[in-house]
């Protein structure tokens, strides 16, 4: 958990640092006025509400949450060789496309969007919460963590905490599931339950959207 933690905060000061130029990098906009400006996004990034833990993104794959939808901004030849589980590909430069305007600009689904680490993927977040578009997430760490924390976790010791187990216990598990293999180590002495990752909740009303995770 600490090493989540200080990745995050890693992940948040290079974000900060590089704000201009992540801003610059994204595609230009010429048809949709922004209604957040740079300051007011630049409030948000330090709040970091827009990271979602791999924990949290796992237990929803894992419960088949129907208001899941990842969203991989990478390019099309990097989402075939892999991706996370009912994803749909939204490269970054086809962000303002008119044709993804129904599943990025809605209030019924918790999008998460996706890359190798957070910086392209939070390029994506910043242009899309600039035109105000809302539930649109970033997945902490992206695929670089999801690897690291959900498909190989790292065993903890025997001294560990019940919750410290139990956490372990469902990332193996979620990484069994996944197709990740191993084996579940509970302690037999040591009584864990996975305890429920709070989810995030979609504001306003709900429209008909495209996607989903299955």
């Amino acid at each position: 958990m600490k090493n989540i933690k200080f990745t995050s905060r890693v992940i948040l000061s290079i974000v900060l640092v590089s704000l201009g130029l992540l801003i610059a990098a994204v595609p230009r906009n010429t048809t949709t006025p922004f209604k957040l400006s740079a300051e007011q996004i630049l409030d948000e990034l330090k709040s970091g509400t827009q990271y979602l833990e791999p924990d949290a993104i796992a237990q929803m794959i894992v419960e088949k949450d129907p208001s899941l939808q990842l969203i991989d901004v990478r390019s099309q030849s990097e989402f075939e060789k892999f991706s996370l589980p009912g994803a749909i590909n939204i490269p970054l430069d086809n962000l303002l496309s008119p044709d993804f305007q129904d599943i990025l600009n809605q209030d019924a689904m918790t999008n998460v969007l996706y890359a190798n680490g957070s910086t392209r993927a939070n390029e994506a977040w910043m242009l899309i919460r600039q035109l105000g578009y809302h539930n649109n997430y970033v997945l902490a760490g992206g695929l670089n963590l999801w690897f690291e924390t959900i498909m190989n976790p790292q065993a903890p010791s025997t001294t560990s905490s019940n919750d410290e187990i139990a956490k372990y216990d469902f990332r193996k598990g979620t990484s069994q599931a996944l197709g990740g293999g191993g084996t579940l180590t509970t302690s037999e002495n040591k009584e864990s339950s996975t305890s429920a990752v709070p989810k995030p909740k979609p504001q306003g009303k709900k429209k008909t959207v495209k996607g989903g995770c299955s």
